[in-house]
């Protein structure tokens, strides 16, 4: 589209918003609703308010179908920016809407399963780097390292393309292979790194093992998680569908431990299932306690998630809770329960400076995802290496 024909249709599109205003008051001015014109969008008036009215909206659409000359967009993929829009006219940032691919791979973010080649990915200054490879993953034994930058995924050139636009490439079904194009910082050729995919469990639940004690010049005192100094240590890296069951079976063995010193670990925990956080707090307080409130929008009575009262320690625990940049949602949920409660000390340091908020989920239709920011909020600092929207592959 030349110039000319930008400027012609920026024209267009701001009469048409302008004009919409006085569309009915004149007899006659439109004999057709600008609705009915949309043949092949369907289901346009499914859940549509009578209080807003929509001609704008199809008036502009009209108008971009008829005078774009660009490369033509699929109308599904209209509606989706449209949502992404009105998502984002709300001014939160933890207000978002993900199309059905994101969708699909915040899903597998959740579920802890998927096929791919085991780390983390974002964005740093435009580039799509390296946040972390899983431990043992296919990523970490091919030689893939923190702040590694990906500068081309089986050839295809990386420059400005989004996070799920590589996740999706980069994974893909076990046994299979991709090449990647690194760039290393110190290293001034680029490196090429083949990696064979394969079915990936994210960690959930870890606690302190024999060999770790051992080589830290300890006693390993049976290989249950329990340090020399006599501190417990459980590290927990996300709330998954098993976080709940995972976490209840390392608490039991820090019971056999004979321990009264515990220390959870949350640091580069990014949360996940509100509902497993509010069970893993219940193993500490009483019933019926506040573990977090879910706010809504005016009119909306606000949820409260409470404590289903396992506790079963008594107050000779002594417990503290490790968190750092990379703690959010869930974890902050279960660490501040447990802190504003009193049931633990918190040692957040570092976690501070940027506001994070719990976010739960409503499905749309399409497969689509508008996970919707509310709730309790707290501090912390910016992720290590400034990374933005962050995505395993």
């Amino acid at each position: 589209m030349n110039h000319s024909k930008r400027l012609s249709l920026a024209l267009i599109l701001l009469a048409v918003i302008g004009i919409s205003f006085f569309v009915g008051w004149r007899s006659g001015s439109v004999s057709v609703p600008p609705e009915s014109l949309i043949a092949d969008v369907a289901n346009k008036d499914n859940g549509k308010p009578s209080s807003v009215d929509f001609s704008a909206f199809w008036r502009a659409w009209n108008v971009i179908n008829d005078k774009y000359a660009g490369t033509s967009t699929p109308d599904q993929d209209k509606v989706y920016g449209a949502i992404e829009g009105l998502a984002s006219s709300l001014g939160d940032p933890y207000t978002v809407f993900f199309p059905p691919a994101e969708s699909k791979i915040f899903a597998s973010e959740i579920s802890g399963k998927f096929e791919g080649v085991g780390m983390e990915v974002g964005i740093k200054d435009g580039r799509l780097v390296v946040v972390s490879p899983i431990k043992d993953s296919p990523a970490e034994k091919a030689g893939v390292k923190t702040g590694d930058y990906i500068l081309k995924i089986d050839g295809t050139d990386s420059i400005s393309m989004q996070t799920e636009q590589a996740v999706g490439l980069i994974r893909g079904a076990a046994g299979t292979k991709v090449k990647l194009t690194i760039g290393r910082e110190g290293v001034k050729t680029p490196i090429e790194i083949v990696i064979t995919r394969a079915k990936i469990d994210l960690p959930t639940v870890r606690t302190v093992k024999k060999d770790e004690v051992a080589s830290a010049g300890g006693s390993d005192n049976g290989g249950t998680g329990l340090r020399k100094d006599g501190i417990f240590v459980i590290s927990l890296y996300s709330f998954t569908e098993n976080s709940a069951n995972l976490f209840r079976n390392a608490l039991k063995e820090f019971i056999d431990s004979g321990s009264h010193k515990l220390i959870i670990d949350l640091r580069g925990n990014p949360g996940g299932y509100l509902d497993a956080a509010v069970d893993m707090a219940s193993w500490f307080l009483p019933s019926g306690k506040t573990v977090v409130r879910e706010e809504f929008s005016k009119g909306r009575e606000e949820t409260v998630y409470r404590s289903k009262g396992y506790n079963i320690f008594t107050d000779r625990l002594r417990m503290i809770i490790l968190v750092d940049a990379g703690s959010a949602s869930a974890s902050e949920i279960l660490a501040g329960a447990l802190s504003e409660n009193g049931r633990a000390t918190l040692d957040a340091r570092r976690h501070q400076n940027l506001r994070q908020r719990l976010c739960t989920g409503a499905r749309a239709d399409h497969g689509g995802h508008v996970p919707e920011g509310h709730g309790r909020e707290m501090a912390h600092a910016p992720r290590p290496l400034d990374i933005q929207a962050g995505h395993h592959a």
